[in-house]
């Protein structure tokens, strides 16, 4: 099982397949769906928002997209639309200080990190199953963000990610590519260098190349630091966690504990 999905995590085939992609109400969640959508895909737009934006192909036509409402905290209700999934990009984030003090590390702990993994679990425990799952972590894994709460929530999630690729790719079959993304041009950074289109056409460029670790920034030293740590944490991972049964794991932490 590990060897085929190896090999068919490398082909990826576009056409055809269905892709969710959270966060999808975005600038880099609508890049998404239309560079999905136009290499043949059929999308699924996974949002908080209660009003869903128009996505345009590139002859300005309509995307048919499916929309799936939610939530942080009510990752279970996405249930049904993650059974008809078989790529999940988990994208969603925040970055907003717009709030009381006492409520700001919570949403951003929740928002960048809790909600992403309770999805991953879901995904994870689906029926049938997907072909891999996708992480928007950011490069403020390893470079500064100039947002104390947003770098550590996206290493939180970083972290994360990185222990679960290596217990489930090997006990499962399952992969979990890492986007780190440099600043791109969105509602939450309107001074970013890069658009959403170039972003979202390089993670799939790559994606195709067979990239696990998906790195778009416009800064050097991203590609120089990302594959050190990604490898440091590969081999201390799996040192210490080869006793782990991934397969029957326990996510009380994530399901029992709405708000931190």
């Amino acid at each position: 099982m590990v060897i085929s999905n190896f090999l068919e995590n490398r082909i990826l085939p576009l056409r055809g397949i269905r892709v969710g992609i959270s966060g999808a109400n975005g600038a880099l969640g609508q890049a998404l769906l239309k560079s999905f959508y136009n290499s043949g895909a059929h999308v699924v737009g996974i949002t908080s928002s209660r009003t869903n934006t128009k996505v345009l192909d590139d002859r300005n036509h309509l995307i048919p997209v499916k929309w799936a409402i939610w939530k942080c905290g009510e990752e279970k209700k996405l249930a049904s639309f993650l059974k008809e999934i078989d790529l999940l990009i988990i994208n969603h984030g925040t970055n907003n200080y717009k709030q009381q003090y006492s409520q700001i590390v919570s949403t951003f702990m929740n928002v960048n990190a809790i909600s992403s993994i309770r999805l991953l679990n879901l995904a994870i425990n689906q029926t049938g199953w997907y072909r891999e799952i996708w992480i928007n972590t950011s490069e403020a894994e390893v470079q500064p963000a100039f947002s104390p709460l947003y770098e550590i929530s996206k290493r939180l999630i970083g972290q994360l990610s990185s222990l679960y690729n290596c217990g489930f790719y090997f006990s499962q079959g399952i992969r979990i590519r890492k986007l780190v993304l440099g600043p791109f041009n969105s509602r939450l950074n309107p001074i970013g260098i890069m658009t959403p289109d170039f972003v979202a056409q390089q993670i799939i460029y790559q994606a195709k190349m067979g990239m696990g670790l998906i790195i778009v920034s416009p800064n050097p030293l991203t590609y120089v630091l990302m594959p050190i740590v990604e490898f440091t944490r590969w081999i201390y991972y799996t040192g210490l966690m080869r006793k782990v049964d991934f397969k029957s794991y326990d996510q009380s932490i994530f399901h029992s504990h709405q708000k931190l």
